[in-house]
């Protein structure tokens, strides 16, 4: 599966690397001589049944003009109640064995996401349908679950270690050939304003990538862990690979997989502001010099922001001491901080430079599930969160989580779905949401969903 996303970049849907390196470390003698030649062979033997395939399989529903999903139109042409459609989908994908005692694989969640049925192969031919444990849209990692015994786990390494330079090996299951290998080297470090996922801090690495490798390993010559292969950089939609690939650090892996175990899900730092990008016009209309930053344009009373003493009119050219490109580049470093962390932020407030500590919080937003119509329940819904891609240009209701194979699941509702209306009226908050779906028969949702919107009915 591809997709393709924001500059070109293209989502894949499963399929892993095999590699051959041709400089690694060389088996040499004191005396220079040899009969061994350079290889990886030992570290994959290693590696390689710690990774697995995944096959998907999910029910969709057909989603018909929406005139014909309207159930006041189809009142008036006196036509019968309309039956939901729906098609077979399947998709492949790759995984790494992150826990071999409680049987937990990591993976993408864009590998998982809206399966029915979800199929992991070991390479000794063992195959176990699997759980999931939780997901994080947001950073693109999923864990599930397998009922098996005798695994094989690939141990982490510290990704903040790795260095423009170092060798990687990605392992995986491109195009459904079956676990291949392929090598190369850490192109780039801390990629982020991609538009891949909602935050980002990407490892580049020039190790060949295709679809289908997703959710595989990017491996350390010693075999650890470095990193989950996600997604591929195309500059068009049938380029394919060109030496350009992108993998989530271990070491924010490490960071999503302990919330989703101790909570099952994740609970993100939050600071509190809006903010707008730093332009030529505005810095002459502030003052200032600074030609990169962000620009606050609202603290939210009670956050973090404002107990840092952060005002409307800030200048934020820095944190923890790296310069600020961007507002994005702000909400994607915040994104990432665990709970409680204190940052550093530099500020020009009034053409002055200072210095504000501020300690992140977690950001709790009303949330709550709803039983007040049948097809809703094992759905979480909430208010639209501020760091949200959708905040101040969408109105509606977030849907945060929806349990698999519960009646909204069955529904067609999804994670991350935004509920504009309810049977035609708007809806903007969840105070507005619940009078609307309460003792209804049945219920047309109006919803938005990545960059499309569609109706869903409700019977």
């Amino acid at each position: 599966m591809t997709l393709k996303l924001k500059s070109a970049v293209l989502w894949l849907a499963g399929l892993t690397l095999l590699a051959q390196v041709a400089i690694a470390a060389l088996p040499f003698n004191l005396n220079g001589q040899s009969d061994e030649l350079p290889t990886l062979a030992p570290m994959l033997e290693r590696s390689k049944p710690a990774v697995v395939n995944i096959a998907t399989r999910s029910q969709v529903r057909v989603q018909d003009n929406p005139l014909l999903s309207d159930p006041f139109f189809r009142r008036f042409f006196d036509l019968p109640p309309q039956q939901p459609r729906h098609r077979t989908t399947q998709s492949l994908g790759s995984g790494v064995i992150f826990d071999a005692r409680q049987g937990l694989v990591l993976t993408n969640n864009h590998v998982i996401q809206r399966a029915d049925e979800i199929t992991v192969s070991l390479v000794d031919g063992r195959s176990f349908q699997a759980e999931v444990v939780g997901t994080d849209p947001a950073t693109d990692v999923a864990l599930i679950r397998i009922p098996a015994e005798s695994l094989t786990a690939l141990p982490l390494a510290d990704s903040d270690k790795l260095r423009v330079g170092d060798f990687v090996v990605a392992i995986g299951n491109p195009f459904g050939l079956g676990q291949t290998v392929t090598s190369g080297i850490v192109s780039a470090l801390g990629r982020s304003g991609l538009g891949i996922e909602g935050y980002e801090n990407f490892i580049q690495t020039d190790a060949s990538i295709n679809p289908g490798n997703s959710g595989g390993a990017l491996v350390n010559l010693r075999g650890e862990l470095v990193g989950i292969n996600t997604a591929i950089f195309s500059p068009g939609q049938n380029t394919g690979n060109i030496g350009i690939g992108f993998a989530i650090p271990s070491n924010l892996v490490r960071q999503i997989t302990d919330q989703l175990l101790e909570h099952g899900e994740v609970r993100r730092a939050y600071l509190g502001v809006q903010m707008q990008d730093i332009t030529p016009d505005l810095a002459q209309a502030f003052n200032i010099e600074a030609s990169r930053g962000a620009i606050v344009t609202h603290v939210v009373p009670g956050s973090a922001a404002e107990q840092s003493g952060l005002q409307v009119g800030d200048v934020v050219t820095a944190v923890n001491g790296t310069p600020l490109r961007s507002a994005d580049n702000l909400r994607n470093f915040i994104g990432l901080l665990v709970i409680g962390q204190t940052i550093e932020l530099d500020v020009i407030r009034d053409g002055q430079s200072q210095t504000i500590r501020a300690t992140v919080l977690e950001n709790v937003q009303q949330r709550g599930s709803s039983e007040a119509h049948p097809r809703l329940a094992g759905a979480t819904f909430g208010d639209m969160e501020p760091d949200s891609p959708y905040y101040g240009s969408v109105s509606g209701v977030v849907i945060y989580s929806v349990n698999p194979g519960s009646p909204a699941w069955e529904s067609g509702l999804r994670s991350n779905d935004v509920i504009t209306s309810v049977n035609r009226q708007a809806v903007d908050s969840l105070d507005s949401f619940k009078p609307l779906v309460l003792n209804q028969s049945e219920l047309l949702l109006n919803i938005v969903r990545g960059d499309q919107a569609m109706f869903i009915l409700l019977r």
